[in-house]
């Protein structure tokens, strides 16, 4: 039988990721599965060593892991370790029409147009597209149709990968996103939709937000923790998941 999956990342590795609160989102993607009949896969277990991948890469094996432990799948939404998902949130594989979605990336503009101007330059043959086109790789959703989009990727990793190391330490740009972002822009614009920014608040703290108040468990349906969050990802993932599952 058939089934839509939601697909984690949570590999503890140092101190860092052990301390992040990672474990709050993991719960409330657990509730959200649950209540939507969508089955929760969470990677806990390093693919390839880091010091050739990091564990963001590993995101582009998710259609490889699935077969491998032989789960059948209709739609994969892979989510960031550092999100909460709101417990009102309707299911998103409703909104989806079969396509590759995501949410434009909101924030520094500066990092963002680094990131396409250098990738673009360096190792995409001067291809481009339009900044309001990059999409936040925290909230994904795709299916079987898109294996031949991820298997790309992997064969291009494994054979750029020194290239790639090499402009993110040099220009201090995205890691795996940009990526992602000029093959999806590249290979599937007509098969890519972008979700509304209710489905992947990132950068709160830029937006003005995110406080005491809580006023962002009141406008979307999946809070994202990223971008230099005060004081700490983890703080606020327990502060929310708290609000949102034992105090309403």
């Amino acid at each position: 039988m058939s089934n839509n999956i939601i697909f984690m990342i949570n590999i503890v590795h140092d101190d860092r990721s052990r301390n992040q609160g990672y474990d709050y989102s993991v719960k409330s993607w657990k509730l959200y599965s649950k209540k939507i009949g969508a089955e929760l896969f969470v990677l806990d277990q390093p693919l390839y060593d880091y010091s050739y991948m990091k564990p963001q890469w590993f995101k582009m094996y998710i259609l490889d892991i699935l077969e491998a432990n032989e789960i059948d799948y209709d739609q994969v939404l892979y989510v960031d370790a550092d999100t909460i998902v709101h417990p009102d949130t309707p299911d998103i594989f409703e909104t989806t029409d079969n396509k590759f979605c995501a949410v434009r990336n909101y924030g520094c503009m500066d990092w963002l147009c680094r990131s396409l101007e250098n990738y673009s330059k360096l190792i995409f043959d001067d291809f481009t597209f339009p900044y309001y086109k990059y999409f936040n790789s925290g909230v994904m959703v795709f299916n079987k149709k898109h294996k031949s989009l991820f298997k790309s990727i992997q064969d291009f990793y494994h054979d750029n990968h020194e290239k790639i190391k090499h402009i993110q330490n040099t220009y201090h740009v995205g890691n795996d996103q940009p990526v992602l972002n000029f093959f999806v822009n590249r290979d599937i614009p007509e098969d890519y939709k972008v979700l509304d920014y209710e489905w992947n608040m990132q950068d709160m703290n830029r937006f003005e937000i995110i406080g005491n108040d809580m006023l962002h468990t009141r406008y979307g349906y999946v809070s994202h923790y990223n971008a230099g969050i005060k004081p700490t990802p983890g703080y606020w993932l327990q502060k929310t998941f708290n609000y949102l599952y034992e105090e309403l």
